[in-house]
């Protein structure tokens, strides 16, 4: 429906990995990332465009393979179908050309229920490269509706989509297309006399779900309660596919035609090796290596360039600016911080990179397949990969991605064990601390600092699979769960749009830390610049040595506690300010010993890396590096990120399990470390 003679709202629905997300991007002009794999989209994502002075909402659902939800994901599709049917004007419904027959079912489905719908067919190139020719007249005869081509990727058919939707060219079926089994029909009709509903198929999901469509059960409830799935609703639902795709069946027989293949596509090339259940995984590994070595390696000097900026504006500042506190704190507080943050970002931006690149190729899809059989034993599957490898950029849009987990007790796990991985807000921790204690050397062409982080990130792997087999025993629920998924076809990916969406990210993560830096920059330079004064009737004393001052007074008060683990003052406050988010421990230490007029002189790596105790032994030793890298390795230092959990799950038992066990792990461990080693 339209809400105004100039305004009207549709849906954009398909199965899983169609190309919705690329034609809502065009469409709408957004820069939501693109997937591979099932489960990118685990919310629905609404924007706007204008056509002839039409203003268009497009709301893009999750992908389903069926309207009755297995999943969170697939849960809010049916919803939205459902209870906002009255609120838009139809539904857009894309179509892979080469799943026709998969794609078709949910189609049906769709419009069974009454919900005006187009269809568009995508990725014609792909079928015609493998000798597939679809008769689209013969197709929209049999099905009823206007049938589009598209390449989303390419922008061919988006103006004619744009067209459509403008001239209202949505149709609703005019038979059902389901003849619902003669067993069930009097039941059926039974309901329809004794209430207002019209639509047979609706009171069919109804006796075939066994409950509301599209209701959404949090983790919590479904563990709570006992199993409400029983064998007649599911009998319907295989009892209703059966018969569905016997009529798909018929219409793909006169409307697809497909040429006898004789030269075997670069895909199945491919696969041979990617897919091999041996050198799948040392492509794997050699993949994940070559990333690592880039992060090193290419952001070098920007990163270089980055850290001398900030040095000038520092001492621009600092001699231009009047003498006085405002100019400590913006020279020695204020910009050190924000610069000691800023300088990973070409690190951050080639790592994203790279997971752009994968995900787009079409790999993802091979590894998520790949890791099937290998996290089954640790209480997970497959569809784990997704979050797991997801939360190398940020564990909040990879714990929310767990929605695609039908098993409630492998999404709970999953959930549980995803913020061990290496996110983008440790890799700043890690490559400063990698950088101090790390040499400049290479092995076999590798640097070792690359071989160090990637080192890191196994440890957090690992790590999160250790956890999952322990809470795979405690976690009680013993539903099975079966991966089911389409492997597609290699593509090749986008290089110039990736590189926007990864500009677009890395500068969510400069104005998300860079706020956050900025006020605790501020917070430190505040107790660092006064101090208790020791002269008779003043309390305050202002523009104090560091040492002296109310923030060392703090830091000195928790260094017994963390002393330890080899960590001083100045590194139990980055710790406590990181708590709030990990990538401020590195602002923080910038902060501090941009305040530390006795530190030594050069960048704030330099300072760090020559900084001594009393003793005359160096602050950051190899055991104390290794401790800290450690520290951070499993501590859960995230504010946002306990609160999704908590949302995600609706269990405050399970967030502080979570809390507490990350926290005491990373304690032990690093205090372990730093005593053998020291």
């Amino acid at each position: 429906m339209s809400d105004g003679e100039n305004h009207k709202k549709v849906l954009l629905v398909g199965n899983p990995n169609v190309g919705k997300s690329t034609v809502f991007n065009i469409l709408c002009h957004k820069n939501q990332k693109t997937g591979n794999y099932a489960g990118v989209t685990v919310a629905s994502y609404s924007g706007t465009y204008i056509y002839k002075n039409e203003t268009v909402e497009v709301v893009d659902l999750p992908g389903s393979y069926s309207i009755y939800p297995s999943s969170e994901d697939e849960a809010i599709l049916s919803k939205f179908l459902v209870d906002e049917q009255q609120n838009y004007a139809g539904v857009v419904y894309l179509l892979e050309a080469l799943s026709m027959k998969r794609g078709l079912l949910l189609f049906q489905q769709i419009q069974d229920l009454g919900i005006p719908i187009i269809l568009i067919v995508n990725q014609i190139d792909q079928a015609e490269r493998r000798g597939i020719t679809i008769n689209f007249d013969t197709l929209s005869e049999k099905i009823g509706v206007k049938v589009l081509q598209t390449n989303a990727k390419e922008n061919r058919g988006i103006d004619e989509l744009r067209e459509a939707i403008f001239n209202n060219d949505f149709r609703i079926a005019e038979t059902v297309s389901f003849d619902i089994p003669m067993e069930q029909k009097g039941l059926v009709f039974n309901i329809l006399n004794n209430t207002k509903e019209t639509n047979q198929y609706k009171i069919w999901t109804l006796l075939s779900s066994g409950t509301y469509l599209g209701k959404l059960e949090t983790v919590k409830d479904q563990l709570d309660s006992p199993q409400t799935k029983c064998l007649v609703p599911k009998r319907l639902q295989t009892q209703e596919t059966i018969r569905r795709y016997q009529e798909i069946d018929k219409i793909v027989s006169v409307s697809v035609s497909k040429k006898k293949q004789l030269k075997e596509l670069i895909t199945e090339k491919l696969d041979r090796i990617l897919v091999d259940k041996i050198w799948g995984y040392v492509f794997f590994a050699i993949i994940l290596l070559t990333v690592f070595q880039s992060v090193f390696f290419l952001a070098a000097y920007p990163m270089d360039w980055i850290d001398s900026f900030f040095a000038y504006l520092s001492d621009f500042t600092q001699t231009n600016l009047p003498e006085g506190p405002i100019n400590s704190l913006i020279s020695k507080g204020i910009i050190p911080g924000i610069g000691g943050i800023i300088v990973f970002a070409p690190q951050i931006g080639i790592l994203l990179y790279f997971l752009y690149l994968l995900e787009d190729s079409g790999y993802m899809a091979r590894v998520i397949f790949l890791m099937d059989r290998f996290l089954r034993p640790f209480g997970l599957n497959g569809k784990s990969i997704v979050p797991l490898v997801t939360g190398t950029a940020c564990a909040i849009p990879a714990i929310m991605s767990t929605r695609n987990i039908e098993n409630v007790k492998e999404r709970l796990i999953t959930i549980l064990v995803t913020p061990f991985m290496t996110c983008s807000a440790r890799l700043p921790v890690y490559s400063i601390i990698i950088g101090l204690i790390i040499p400049d050397q290479y092995f076999g062409g590798i640097s070792y600092k690359a071989l160090a982080l990637m080192a890191m990130y196994f440890l957090g792997f690992v790590t999160a699979l250790v956890a999952a087999i322990i809470l795979k025993k405690f976690i009680k629920n013993k539903d099975k769960s079966f991966l089911v998924m389409d492997l597609p076809a290699y593509k090749m990916p986008l290089f110039g749009y990736d590189i926007r969406l990864v500009l677009g990210k890395v500068w969510e993560f400069i104005t998300g830390a860079g706020k956050i830096i900025f006020l605790v920059s501020i917070i430190i330079w505040f107790f660092s610049y006064f101090g208790r004064s020791d002269k008779p009737g003043k309390w305050v004393e202002s523009d104090v040595k560091l040492q002296k001052s109310y923030l060392a007074m703090a830091g000195k008060t928790i260094e017994p506690a963390i002393a330890p683990l080899g960590y001083d003052w100045k590194m139990g406050v980055g710790i406590l300010t990181s708590f709030v988010a990990r990538e401020v421990f590195v602002g923080t230490m910038s902060t501090l010993y941009s305040l530390d007029d006795d530190a030594p002189e050069g960048k704030v790596i330099e300072k760090m890396r020559y900084d001594t105790k009393a003793d005359g032994t160096k602050v950051f030793s190899f055991a104390t590096g290794i401790s800290v890298l450690i520290f951070y390795a499993f501590a859960m230092q995230c504010i946002s990120t306990v609160a999704t959990v908590y949302k995600e799950t609706k269990s405050w038992k399970w967030t502080v399990i979570q809390l507490i066990g990350m926290s005491g792990l990373a304690y032990f461990a690093s205090f372990i470390v730093y005593q053998i080693l020291k």
